[in-house]
């Protein structure tokens, strides 16, 4: 079936191209692998967008989703795994099956970046997770660490502060790259213990995690912290490996576009968490999806 734009990425990028392009009244279809919403479903609370003071990222997904279903967007959840072109017609490859359109938008977003220890894998769900809003509750008055320096890291210290016993958050450098707001928030907790200048260098287990090694990067002094949970927030690595081919990336894999979205192959563009930029937030993840909606139009009236 042809499509007028394809949106690869059903997160807060994605969604808000698919209204927009449905606004502008082109048939769309939005492919995702696993579930609408995007990292952002892992907020529990959203306190810098417009309009809404309060919100958690489970509703404010739940919102797009509905807008954009609402509007006409057609939502099929399988993943893509590449595109090619086909007499001028981008064809969409999934799991499952193939897809045309006149334009396509990346907003694949990122995956969690892992820390590369022996065992992490084998651990996850058995004291390892990235996810602190999903399986914090299982850590309530146990002692947990945050390994990360940005926001997430933070964010998730804060919401493990007020359920577990005890909360250590490891960076590897004396301040943090996350919202100032949030640091002095994490100050004032009492159950809370920053390590700086420490890095998590092994991980040990039975069958559950026990226990972690933190090596400190000043005096490569090693320092054992006994623990029921460590939470992973040290990044994300961008989704764009099954597009490498087609559209240029930069040393970090992050699709290479300025503020008007569009990559270097003509006709696909990108939105999100997965293209070059400075600030990787909320709001800049919509503006880019109105802006990739907006250019895929043009493209797509210009071509007709």
């Amino acid at each position: 079936m042809y499509y007028d734009i394809i949106v690869i990425g059903a997160g807060p990028a994605g969604m808000t191209a698919a209204i927009y392009a449905r606004r502008a009244a082109k048939t769309v279809l939005v492919l995702e692998a696993v579930n609408y919403g995007g990292q952002i479903l892992n907020t529990p609370d959203i306190e810098n967008y417009p309009v809404e003071a309060h919100i958690s990222g489970f509703d404010f997904a739940a919102k797009v989703y509905e807008q954009a279903k609402a509007l006409g967007a057609e939502f099929v959840f399988e993943k893509a795994v590449g595109i090619c072109e086909e007499d001028g017609k981008k064809v969409v490859v999934t799991t499952k099956n193939r897809y045309e359109a006149g334009a396509v938008i990346l907003a694949t977003g990122s995956e969690n970046r892992k820390l590369g220890l022996e065992d992490e894998d084998k651990l996850v769900g058995r004291g390892v997770s990235y996810c602190a809003t999903c399986d914090g509750n299982f850590y309530r008055k146990k002692v947990v660490a945050v390994v990360g320096g940005g926001n997430t890291a933070l964010e998730d210290a804060l919401f493990l502060s007020d359920l577990a016993e005890k909360v250590y958050l490891i960076h590897r450098r004396d301040s943090f790259r996350g919202e100032e707001t949030n640091v002095n928030r994490l100050k004032e907790k009492g159950n809370v213990e920053f390590v700086y200048h420490a890095n998590v260098t092994r991980l040990i287990a039975e069958k559950r995690l026990k226990a972690i090694e933190i090596t400190d990067k000043l005096d490569g002094s090693v320092r054992t912290i006994e623990l029921n949970g460590l939470f992973v927030a040290v990044g994300r690595v961008p989704e764009n490996q099954n597009f490498a081919s087609l559209v240029k990336l930069d040393d970090s894999g992050y699709v290479v576009a300025g503020e008007d979205c569009h990559t270097s192959c003509e006709g696909i563009f990108v939105a999100g968490d997965n293209r070059t930029k400075t600030l990787r937030q909320l709001v800049t993840a919509t503006a880019d999806g109105a802006m990739a909606a907006t250019e895929a139009v043009k493209y797509i009236n210009n071509i007709g």
